[in-house]
Parts: C-alpha cells; structure tokens; sequence
C-alpha cells in the first residue's frame, strides 16, 4: 500500500499505468479530495446515471454518511467468509496507490457490504441476486463527516490502459454526479400486504417454548415475512430520504445488488471500531411508544421492569461481553440498561466499550458477535439448528451484519432488521422477536407487527 501526497488525477493516472506495467498486473489507484456540500440523496439518486449499482449507509444521529456510486472491486466468498473476506481486502490494500492526506475514517478506498444471516440454512430465490459475503469498493464515494464532504475515487487501473481515456471517463462521471442536482422523485404507495402463513408461524413460537421448558435452549428468535405490492416500481432515494426525516436514532442502509435493493434503518449496532476502540450496542427488549408523555413513560418504566424483556437483554448483554473478551482489553459494561426510544419503538439498551488489541480488526469482532442472542438465540448453535429446521422463511441478509471498513482499520457494523428487500414493484418486509419459556404465540406475533410499522410508514402503508 502506497500513501502519498495529493496529485491530480492524471498524474495520479500515469503512475498508476506505469506500476501495473512494471508489475503486469492491476493496480487499484485511489484518490481522495474535499468538495462542495451536496446533499447525500441527490448524490444518491444522480449515482443512478453511473454503471454500476449503488450504496448507502448513515448514522444519521451523528451526521455521518457513506454513498457509492459504481464498483471499482467487490470481496465474495461463499466459504470461510469472514477470513476470505479480511484476505482478500489486505491483498488489495498491499497492490494499492492510495492519494489520500485527510486520513478522515470513511475516506479511501473502503469495502462497503454485508453477510448473509446463515450459509447453512437452505436458500429460495428470494435473494438469489446476495452471495452469503459481498462487499463492494465503491467507484465513486461520497463521506460526509462533521458537515465536511469527501469524494474518493477508486479506479482499476490495467498496464493495457490509457491515461486520457481514464480520465475522461472520470470527468465525465463526476459531472453526472455532482451536477444537475434534480428534485427527487415520489416514494410509492403499498396496494397490497401479504403476510406470510401468519398461523403456522404461531405454530412454530408454541413448538420453540416447548423445546425452551424442555431445557434444549434458552431463546430462539423467530422471524417472519410480510410481502408488499407497489402501485409502481420503488424509487430507492424517496425512500432513503423518509427514513432518514423519521428514523432519526437509526443506521440507515441500501445496497443494490442487480435489480434488488436490501434497505432498512436498524437502531441495532452490532459494534464500531475507531482508532482501535470498539464500542458495542446490547439492544433488546421491545415495547411501543405512547401517544402521550405521561402514557410514554409508563410504558418505558413497564419495560425495564418486565422480566421477559430483561432476561432476554441480559443474555445479549452476557454474549457480547463474553465474544468481545479474547479480542479486546479493559472493557466496560454498565449493571443496568436504560431506555432508548426510537419513533415508533422503544428498547432496553446498554452500551459496551473496550479497547481493541493491535493484532485483531472489526472484522474479527463480528466473526464472534453474529448472531447476537437478540436474533438467534441461546445457546447459539442449539437456536440457529431449531430456526435451520423450523423457521418458514429464507432469511437471507435480513438479522446480519452489515456495515463498512477502511483502509485505516477504522469501521461499523449494524445488524440488518427493520428491513426489506426491495424488487422492482415489490418488497419483502422482515421482523422477528425473542421467544422464551413463557412467551405466548399472539403477543409474539403482535411484537412483529410493531416491528413492520417503521418500513411500512416510509413504503407508502
């Protein structure tokens, strides 16, 4: 990996040409510079104009975001995917010729992606178009932190190419990119909701609270599907852009894979990596909001008194200490959870934070974090076995880890719920929740539909 000073971008090319005929082979050049504020959406929506499929990720509470345009590379693998992913990401870096003097986390050449839930659950062709482990290099990516923009480009540069060709296609590129700032076309409107054999799901709660008080296992989390027709196909920027106005405590994400676009705004972190201090999220425990402050804060206090909730919080509070210890020195967790209320939702949470050891990255911390109990169960290989057998629903990358990583070992990783898979003129919505010894099949199931609400209200239902 090559770090320098800035240069322009045809100097930048020449080299880089000059590198790959040295070395015969391709060369990944990066250039990274600060421009004009642009709206993250309009980046977003004008990025349909580039070859190439698009991504999205913000934390929108902190004014953090990430946009692609195009893919320079993408990191796959089907097997052994959290090492083949962190292998083939260093082999990359080791190639690279990186032109980036800001050194600002979420600039540079990153990988932007995720992973399927379980490689070992049988798939549909629901999410034929998501390998279990994708991340993409974005072509073009805009970072915006702290109100400042960053646009990085990523190019695969081959000893065959020429420099003024590259080029021009750049100019060109940018031109579409950050010019002709459009008004954003409408979001669409549902006509039409399926939810998935809502009966046998209820079924299955009754049949995991039983394999529960028979001692087999603590927790399964069960998930299952409602399916949506639009009255037209989706346009993906209406929807980022409602999300972002209405989910404000939210990671909000897109990733475009041919036609389908997974999307959703997850309050659930699974951890973030920053100048080697990890900060992780145990998230679970679900109740709604109320209309009134009064009815708001009773509910709440009926939340962190509940037993169900708590017990079921303290099994992902022990798992991520627990995942977190081999990795990680002075960690700290607090006794007790508090609130955190979204729009629509309100959660038992507690924050962890430790250093991470030099030796280990982020990717190696979601190895051990996923799946969380909040979206298997305990004990984890006794859960996912009874979900593996029973759940009538291909999960896909819906409960996963997906998120981004740079050069700098800087990166975030969320867990993909509150979302959907978008197909053209339909969609896929996902939620799950907890199931224990004492949970009851219509309270479960009408935990799911709370749930569904924060997608349905920004898919036009």
């Amino acid at each position: 990996m090559i770090q320098t000073e800035v240069k322009s971008i045809e100097d930048a090319l020449n080299e880089a040409i000059l590198l790959a005929k040295n070395k015969q082979t391709p060369q990944l050049l990066s250039t990274t510079d600060t421009i004009d504020a642009i709206n993250p959406i309009v980046f977003f929506n004008q990025a349909k104009q580039i070859k190439g499929e698009r991504v999205f990720w913000t934390s929108s509470f902190e004014h953090f975001y990430l946009v692609g345009a195009g893919e320079a590379r993408a990191l796959t693998s089907a097997s052994h995917r959290f090492e083949e992913t962190e292998k083939q990401w260093k082999e990359m870096l080791s190639d690279a010729i990186i032109f980036n003097p800001y050194r600002v986390a979420g600039t540079g050449p990153i990988a932007v992606g995720g992973f399927s839930f379980d490689p070992q659950k049988e798939n549909t062709g629901l999410w034929k178009h998501f390998e279990e482990s994708r991340f993409r290099i974005p072509a073009y990516l805009l970072t915006i932190e702290k109100g400042i923009c960053y646009l990085t480009i990523n190019v695969i540069v081959c000893p065959e190419d020429h420099p003024t060709q590259l080029f021009y296609t750049i100019k060109k590129n940018k031109q579409l990119l950050l010019g002709n700032h459009d008004i954003l076309p409408e979001g669409p409107k549902i006509e039409k909701k399926k939810e998935i054999k809502p009966s046998e799901w209820k079924e299955i709660v009754t049949k995991a609270t039983n394999e529960i008080k028979k001692g087999h296992a603590d927790k399964i989390v069960l998930a299952r599907e409602m399916q949506v027709t639009f009255d037209r196909p989706a346009d993906i920027s209406a929807i980022l852009d409602k999300l972002i106005q209405t989910q404000t405590n939210s990671f909000i994400f897109a990733f475009e894979n041919k036609n389908d676009c997974f999307l959703g705004a997850t309050p659930e972190r699974l951890v973030r990596v920053y100048d080697q201090q990890l900060f992780s999220t145990c998230l679970a425990g679900t109740a709604p909001r109320g209309e009134t402050i009064e009815e708001d804060q009773q509910i709440g206090l009926e939340l962190l008194r509940d037993v169900k909730n708590r017990e079921e919080h303290d099994y992902v509070v022990q798992m991520i200490r627990e995942a977190i210890s081999a990795c990680c020195e002075q960690i700290e967790v607090p006794k007790n959870p508090v609130l955190y209320p979204l729009k629509n939702l309100q959660h038992l949470y507690t924050p962890v934070k430790a250093s991470l050891k030099n030796e280990y990255s982020i990717i190696d911390v979601v190895k051990q974090l996923h799946p969380t109990p909040a979206l298997g169960g305990l004990p984890r290989e006794k859960s996912l076995e009874f979900i593996r057998e029973n759940e009538i629903l291909d999960r896909g990358w819906y409960g996963a880890p997906i998120g981004w990583f740079d050069a700098q070992k800087n990166g975030e990783f969320a867990v993909a719920i509150r979302s959907a898979l978008l197909q053209g003129g339909k969609a896929s919505l996902f939620a799950g929740c907890g199931v224990v010894k004492n949970s009851e099949p219509e309270a479960e199931y009408q935990e799911t539909n709370i749930k569904f609400t924060p997608m349905l209200s920004v898919l036009g239902g």
